[in-house]
């Protein structure tokens, strides 16, 4: 028997319309489990639906702003109706801050992103929960950062956020174990991906331009915090996700798991 397979296992990943979460989608479609694809823009849910579809795999693509309860619960009972039921939820779905300090961020930009990066992973937590304590198992993989185990790597409401993320997972964890549910997060570090794009584009025009604010925007500031020299990719990242969701991490819950390129070894 294969532990890393994931046939026959039907899994929600949310922000799944690009980057991190795309490729999450793809490989876990890739290793046998139904997927569903839910972003905020639902033309981008679709084109990663139809590219699992055209690799041989089964998806389907929902429309959610993951900070909204009632959204994310019409996505994922829309999920269970067409895929069958939830084994795998990856609470995905972030922005980032603007990079901005304390004395610099707004009040709407702390709570956008408060609400989306860490009160939209409770409620993907919360609704993975009642679909899961029924069946007695399940996996919850929540996505956190390096900014979730350091004090840099975003600004004051990211860092914040993400740190969250990760104590409510390590608190899920210890309440669920013995209902066999594990919940773990995924700490990525420095990852190409339109997330500075995306998220302007979400927090709207108001927002001052974070393209080129930030710690590891251009190689030599990566080579500077990071030992492995590089940048990570999407799939590092989505690996760690398969792995954590597979029967081969059955043991494992309440974990940060790093895909940092050792970075926090520093």
């Amino acid at each position: 028997m294969n532990e890393m397979s994931l046939n026959d296992r039907m899994a929600v990943v949310t922000g799944a319309g690009s980057g991190i979460g795309r490729a999450i989608a793809e490989m876990l479609a890739a290793r046998g489990a139904r997927v569903a694809a839910v972003d905020i823009d639902a033309a981008a849910a679709a084109e990663t639906a139809r590219r699992i579809a055209d690799a041989g795999g089964r998806a389907e693509a929902f429309q959610a702003d993951t900070s909204a309860a009632a959204e994310l619960d019409r996505a994922v009972s829309g999920a269970v109706e067409k895929l069958g039921p939830l084994e795998i939820m990856v609470n995905n779905a972030g922005i980032l801050d603007g990079y901005f300090d304390a004395h610099e961020v707004t009040e709407a930009v702390w709570r956008r992103v408060i609400d989306i990066d860490l009160t939209g992973t409770f409620l993907g937590c919360q609704r993975a929960v009642r679909e899961m304590l029924p069946r007695g198992r399940g996996r919850i993989v929540n996505m956190a950062s390096v900014a979730g185990l350091n004090g840099t790597g975003g600004g004051a409401a990211y860092v914040a956020a993400k740190h969250g993320v990760v104590g409510l997972t390590r608190q899920m964890a210890a309440a669920y174990a013995s209902r066999g549910i594990t919940v773990n997060a995924v700490c990525p570090g420095a990852i190409p991906t339109g997330l500075r794009a995306h998220s302007q584009a979400i927090l709207g025009p108001g927002v001052p331009d974070m393209s080129g604010r930030g710690i590891a925007v251009n190689d030599d500031q990566v080579r500077a915090v990071v030992p492995a020299g590089r940048r990570g990719t999407v799939e590092d990242v989505a690996a760690a996700v398969c792995f954590l969701a597979s029967d081969a991490a059955g043991y494992i819950t309440g974990h940060a798991l790093t895909v940092d390129g050792g970075w926090r070894a520093k």
